[in-house]
């Protein structure tokens, strides 16, 4: 066994991971202790990545029209039809769409091929979804999409303002760092603005429950009070910016006084005025915000009114302070930094940049070749499909994405992907949506299979390293790229043979003809990390930029000196004039949606979902709403419930909590028809975009809800290696698939006109193997059913509503028993239909996933004394690894405390 040393895949702290080997198998992980993004740390998902891992579900032969070939018809097809189409229809009609799950060498190389040498400006990514409005920001004040902060800001602030952002979900380990500057500094206080209360409000000081859409009206009036209150930094402003004057007059516009702002963001004005004064009294603030402000119909306005509040109070470039966006992705700022953007050149080159196509264009020049740049800027992200739904565009390369689930207005995406004459596919699992629309289906590699660089939310760029062979004929993004360019005839611009080669053309563009003082200078520069040879190469160590010359160990903090990347050196401060969210509420669509991650899943759950531990704590798609409004609407906690929204409907289970806000309701972004019938958010969502970053309207749906009419509800398990073709999927009212460690758990409900199903002879009927075991209650509409195949279990059968399921361990058990060939034993043969061993009990549903400990075993263990995290931590071990579960065990410790006092049990005993 040895170790080697790689970087997370999934979120933009960048986690540095140490993977145990054994020969060409990871069979574990850890938190890298010497990496500066994690210091050892890793959450729930980054410790389960060996889980993921394996070539069971993994695309292992290219395809061309739905038949497997080899490599060099698969490439001499894809090279062939894109030749095609730009003959027939013109450079434009070529485009690719790539993500932040790509290295910054497969970037890199797609970015040159089709905007260098295809011609076409039609190149955007994923991170359009997530990132673009704060890029946007960044660039209109600062000059440049240059985040100015480092982790380390976040433990150096006396203050930290969380702005849409469920940091304890989404960024943990970031979370964690927090949460212990926060313990190691009294004095720290953590504001969160966040319409839902979340888990990030564990550390919370103060919490500001806003009206959704209402940020920028916080902040100008923010900025509007600070001047009143004699709280600006004059001297700052009058050197380093420029705009104040048109930015407070905007401000003013509307009521600047505490008690209007209040009212229209929906807040109490003292606690309103508190989190003011806290922000114009302390110097070292850090506001770090993501998607809740980003995904907006005004995202980018949102973005500046934040850095405006920075710039005028001189919170910017110090030890601790600054607007912090932080990245969703793990390689979102990679892929921008070469230019992955549709209104990006290379290098942090955008087309209007002076100089810019000449400078490209002479770099990329290689011996005969000159490459054809586009003279401006292509399609972003939804635009991209409604020109392939109009026609214009009619050849897609789609890389490491999914836009048939994450897009907004899915359903009319898919309709532009069945249209378009040519879809070519990059992907690494066999069993994706998009895949059905493909022409054209490339094997890539994944995560311990990849080898390249990552950018994190802190500029910090960390080696990915190919750790295992990919399987079968999988291959690398960047190898495939070239293969294409040289059948097209551009291989002598392409002529690399390992990605170190491409990193250090990267790095020599940043640097290419970019000296301080020039037009051409650009504050993106890695041009001291070119001329690395492939050991030096390996063995980077993560690193900051810029790294220059000047400052070859790189850069922690920007803008130190005051001087911005703009041609005169000064900040932009931004007018801003709030807006509303563009999807309207109205009598059809009263409630507003929220959308976003669930703490244990990625994206749409392709590699998440290959962890079932990780399928434990939210294993359905499920609607959080209000008790009031639920009663109101007539539903009930678990219950199944249908959203309809103006381009399509949901289906999930409904979750009750008091953290939402009444009129409101949020669901998971994860599910797709992979796993779930009409449980695709992006069904629901309007596209709207901000009309500067292009960046779609997310966290603002409208929607209405209604219960879900079920005659039924019934849980059935599948061992894995058990064939069946589930048509039940297509019968039910509603399903959902949820992978376990050794089966299939299939969550289904049957519309009314179902009722009084014979289940025995469905199952019959669905099932390659008859029922052994049944017991069978027509009047309470329940029945229990069990398969045996030479005296294993191959499938378990619950008719009833998922309350009554026993704790399903102890039959996937039984599941893993069968895989190994072995027969029940008559005890537990006799205990099949319960799901359980006498004694064994059902743990209720997983809160710590790192360690499977169930609600039910807490809530006994608090009610038994265990009234503290530490307390719970030592017996049932929940909390002691990755931390994620601990505002949920806090929530547990307060809910029962209060229930065992009411029932005048105090302190809490047995």
């Amino acid at each position: 066994m040895h170790q080697a040393r790689t970087t997370c895949p999934y979120c933009g702290v960048g986690c540095g991971v140490v993977a145990e080997l054994e020969g060409e198998r990871i069979v574990g992980v850890s938190g890298d202790s010497e990496h500066p993004a994690n210091y050892g740390r890793l959450c729930v998902k980054g410790s389960a990545l060996h889980e993921t891992l394996g070539h069971r579900g993994r695309l292992t032969r290219p395809r061309v029209d739905g038949a497997e070939v080899d490599w060099e018809t698969a490439l001499d097809a894809v090279a062939e039809r894109l030749a095609a189409t730009r003959r027939e229809h013109g450079d434009g009609a070529v485009a690719a769409y790539l993500s932040g799950q790509l290295l910054t060498e497969d970037y890199y190389a797609a970015n040159k091929l089709f905007k260098g040498f295809l011609g076409t400006p039609h190149l955007d990514t994923n991170s359009r979804l997530c990132m673009a409005s704060a890029v946007a920001a960044y660039k209109r004040s600062l000059g440049a999409d240059a985040v100015p902060c480092s982790y380390e800001d976040l433990e150096e602030a006396e203050l930290v303002v969380l702005v849409g952002s469920n940091l304890a979900w989404n960024h943990p380990v970031l979370y964690q760092r927090l949460k212990v500057a926060k313990t190691r500094n009294p004095l720290m206080r953590v504001v969160v603005i966040d319409p839902r209360v979340t888990d990030s409000c564990e550390i919370a000081d103060l919490y500001l429950g806003l009206k959704p859409g209402s940020d920028a009206r916080l902040f100008t009036g923010l900025l509007a009070w600070m001047a009143d209150k004699g709280k600006l930094d004059r001297v700052y402003l009058a050197q380093h910016t420029q705009g104040f004057d048109e930015v407070l007059a905007a401000a003013r516009e509307d009521d600047a006084s505490v008690e209007a702002i209040a009212a229209d963001c929906d807040l109490d004005p003292e606690r309103l005025e508190t989190f003011y004064y806290w922000f114009a009294s302390q110097l070292h603030v850090v506001t770090l915000y993501s998607q809740g402000v980003n995904q907006s119909s005004s995202g980018t306005d949102k973005c500046n009114a934040i850095i405006n509040c920075h710039l005028a109070g001189g919170k910017l470039g110090l030890p601790g302070a600054g607007p912090f966006s932080i990245t969703g992705q793990p390689n979102a700022m990679g892929g921008r930094e070469v230019g992955g953007l549709a209104n990006q050149l290379a290098a942090h080159m955008d087309y209007h940049t002076p100089g810019a196509l000449d400078r490209v264009t002479r770099f990329w020049t290689t011996g005969s070749l000159t490459p054809t740049l586009p003279e401006g800027p292509g399609h972003k992200a939804v635009e991209l499909f409604e020109a392939i739904e109009r026609g214009e565009v009619r050849a897609l390369w789609i890389m490491a994405t999914n836009p048939a689930v994450s897009l907004p207005r899915a359903d009319r995406v898919r309709a532009a992907l069945e249209k378009c004459p040519l879809v070519i596919v990059s992907e690494c699992m066999a069993d994706t949506d998009l895949l059905a629309y493909a022409d054209i289906v490339l094997p890539a590699s994944s995560w311990s299979e990849k080898n390249g660089t990552v950018t994190n939310s802190e500029r910090r760029i960390s080696r990915q390293r190919g750790l295992l062979p990919p399987p079968g004929e999988a291959k690398h993004d960047w190898w495939i790229i070239t293969q294409v360019a040289h059948r097209l005839g551009y291989g002598e611009a392409f002529d690399y043979s390992h990605p170190c080669e491409i990193f250090d053309e990267h790095a020599r563009l940043s640097g290419f003809e970019n000296l301080p003082g020039t037009p051409g200078e650009r504050l993106f520069d890695i041009s001291a990390l070119a001329g690395l040879d492939r050991a030096a190469y390996d063995a980077l160590a993560p690193i900051q930029w810029p790294v220059t010359t000047a400052a070859p160990q790189g850069t922690a903090r920007l803008f130190e000196d005051g001087r911005f990347a703009t041609p005169d050196g000064l900040a932009r401060l931004i007018p801003v004039r709030p807006r509303a969210p563009e999807q309207a509420l109205c009598e059809a669509r009263p409630l507003r949606l929220n959308t976003g991650r669930i703490r244990d899943q990625w994206h749409t759950m392709t590699r998440t979902a290959r962890a079932p531990r990780l399928m434990n704590h939210r294993a359905e798609p499920f609607i959080e709403i209000t008790p009031e409004d639920a009663l109101a609407l007539g539903v009930g906690d678990q219950q199944l419930a249908r959203l309809r929204g103006a381009g399509g409907d949901y289906l999930g289970r409904v979750r009750l909590t008091k953290g939402q806000r009444r009129g409101e309701v949020f669901v998971p972004m994860h599910w797709s028809d992979r796993f779930s019938g009409n449980a695709r958010m992006g069904s629901l969502l309007e596209a709207h975009l901000d009309p500067v970053s292009g960046q779609p309207e997310s966290k603002h749906g409208a929607v209405a809800l209604e219960p879900l009419a079920v005659a039924w509800e019934a849980t059935l398990l599948v061992a894995d290696d058990l064939a069946v073709t589930p048509g039940w999927c297509t019968e039910a009212a509603y399903w959902a698939r949820i992978p376990l460690a050794h089966g299939q758990r299939w969550q289904l409900a049957g519309a009314p006109e179902s009722a009084g199903r014979d289940w025995l002879a469905w199952v019959t009927r669905e099932l390659p193997v008859a029922p052994a075991l049944w017991l069978d209650d027509p009047t309470g509409g329940r029945l229990r059913a069990a398969g045996i195949e030479d005296g294993r279990l191959r499938w378990w059968l619950m008719v009833g509503p998922p309350a009554e399921l026993p704790g399903l361990a102890w039959l996937d058990e039984r599941f893993a028993e069968a895989a190994r060939g072995e027969a029940l034993a008559p005890e537990r043969r006799r205990r099949l239909l319960a799901g359980c061993d006498d004694g064994a009990a059902d743990s209720g549903p997983v809160v710590c996933s790192c360690h499977q400990v169930g609600q039910k075993a807490i809530v006994a263990a608090i009610r038994g004394g265990d009234i503290s995290v530490e307390a719970l931590g030592a017996r049932l071990a929940c909390g002691t690894q990755c931390g994620s579960c601990i505002p949920e065990l806090k929530s547990l410790i307060e809910e029962h405390r209060t229930a065992c006092a009411a029932e005048e049990k105090a302190p809490c005993e047995p």
